[in-house]
């Protein structure tokens, strides 16, 4: 019996640069064999992590970012953002009696051509100095902030390319503009981007790739020392002006 393991190799994750946490897991496959090319069966593999593990930063373990395997350089793997979503516990906590749960979704396309489907949720809030028991919206309401939401997701994703709009979505800036814009309507709290799922993206470019990985700021090069001009001139003119 021969130990399967010993015929594969571990690989390291790479995320892109919008995140703090470059390198958060590590995954396996088996070495290149025949036909079967270790790097094909890597390209596609999706990997579900905690934001958390992202940014570093312990409040954000509610959200899960999807990173998609793009490229394969050596045992690295360069990924792109592919999805995201809030987990299940988080979601659970949100829903409450005596208020009105909203939710509204939009096929937005950014300006480098990707499809992208959105989904917002958001929670009626008591009024200031309300007597009644409960908040509900009525649902001509509902249908107002249902359309705002629906406006502020389509604008804010046709302004900017994926990277900037997942720049957008970690400190869940879409969120806040809805709150802040239906608040004339009726007002919300606990406004989220509950989900995003990419349904088309554009041909594979491996350039547009490397320049959203590249901005880490590792791979310097090492320092060179300078030479003084006028050391130079006295060692040309001490060699009969040759070297």
């Amino acid at each position: 019996m021969v130990d399967p393991f010993l015929k594969k190799d571990w690989y390291t994750v790479r995320a892109p640069s919008i995140f703090s946490k470059r390198e958060p897991c590590q995954t396996i496959c088996t070495r290149t064999t025949g036909i079967k090319i270790a790097s094909e069966s890597l390209k596609g593999r999706v990997f579900e992590i905690a934001q958390a593990d992202l940014t570093g930063n312990a409040d954000d373990s509610y959200r899960k970012i999807k990173l998609k395997v793009e490229d394969v350089q050596g045992n690295k793997l360069l990924t792109n953002f592919y999805g995201m979503e809030l987990t299940r516990d988080k979601q659970c906590s949100l829903i409450k009696k005596w208020q009105t749960l909203i939710e509204a979704r939009a096929d937005v396309k950014t300006s480098d051509g990707y499809t992208l489907r959105m989904f917002a949720i958001g929670f009626t809030e008591r009024r200031q100095q309300q007597m009644k028991k409960t908040w509900y919206a009525k649902t001509g309401q509902v249908k107002q902030i249902r359309k705002k939401m629906i406006e502020i997701m389509t604008n804010e994703a046709s302004k900017c390319d994926l990277k900037e709009l997942v720049q957008k979505l970690i400190p869940e800036i879409v969120g806040k503009e809805i709150q802040k814009s239906c608040s004339s309507i009726f007002p919300l709290q606990n406004c989220y981007i509950r989900k995003v799922k990419i349904m088309k993206a554009p041909k594979f470019d491996i350039i547009k790739l490397m320049e959203l990985h590249g901005d880490s700021g590792e791979d310097v090069g090492a320092k060179v020392d300078r030479i003084d001009p006028a050391v130079e001139e006295k060692t040309v003119a001490g060699s009969g002006g040759r070297y």
